[in-house]
């Protein structure tokens, strides 16, 4: 008889994607980014191959063994079905029990939450910093975590949703931006 851990990995290894050259793929902590090629090198006197993959917010190229896709996090972009759920995520209102941590406690979970690569803990973050911004003022580092959460996020759904950024930027903005302008 197999053991059940055992039958978990394969079943988990099976579902790992496998990208081509062209395809959008997110990288943690990264961003969308492009594979441009599929290159084999060799290693250490062993030959692997790997994905090179350009990051579309800043150019940077990154080297993926082919073999490591799931350990170091890189997947496709989420699907139309998941967007609601990251706006869902974004529009919930929460408590900020956080607000009672200290800055560096905070950040250390919310830098956390953005290695993880699920847009769903970025969403957390940039809702969490958005709203904590709206009582007082961010730290710098909170402030660098709630600009990487924003690119992160803003990059992702517009290259799901097909849109332009800065409309995609505009709509989740709005969630916090108070109804009532004084102006």
């Amino acid at each position: 008889m197999a053991n059940p851990d055992e039958e978990n990995i394969v079943s988990e290894n099976t579902k790992i994607a496998q990208f081509k050259v062209g395809d959008l793929a997110v990288y943690p902590a990264h961003g969308v980014g492009r594979i441009e090629a599929i290159e084999s090198r060799v290693v250490n006197g062993e030959t692997h191959d790997f994905y090179i993959m350009k990051i579309l917010e800043n150019n940077m190229v990154i080297m993926i063994p082919t073999s490591n896709v799931a350990s170091v996090g890189l997947r496709d972009v989420i699907g139309d079905a998941e967007i609601p759920k990251i706006m869902e995520v974004i529009k919930a209102r929460r408590d900020l029990a956080m607000d009672n941590q200290t800055w560096n406690r905070r950040y250390r979970e919310y830098m956390d939450k953005i290695k993880t690569g699920s847009l769903y803990e970025v969403a957390e973050v940039f809702r969490d910093l958005s709203l904590l911004k709206g009582t007082k003022d961010l730290s710098f580092g909170e402030r660098k975590l709630y600009d990487t959460a924003h690119t992160l996020l803003i990059k992702e759904l517009s290259t799901a949703r097909k849109m332009d950024e800065k409309a995609v930027a505009a709509e989740i903005e709005a969630v916090f931006t108070p109804e009532e302008d004084e102006q």
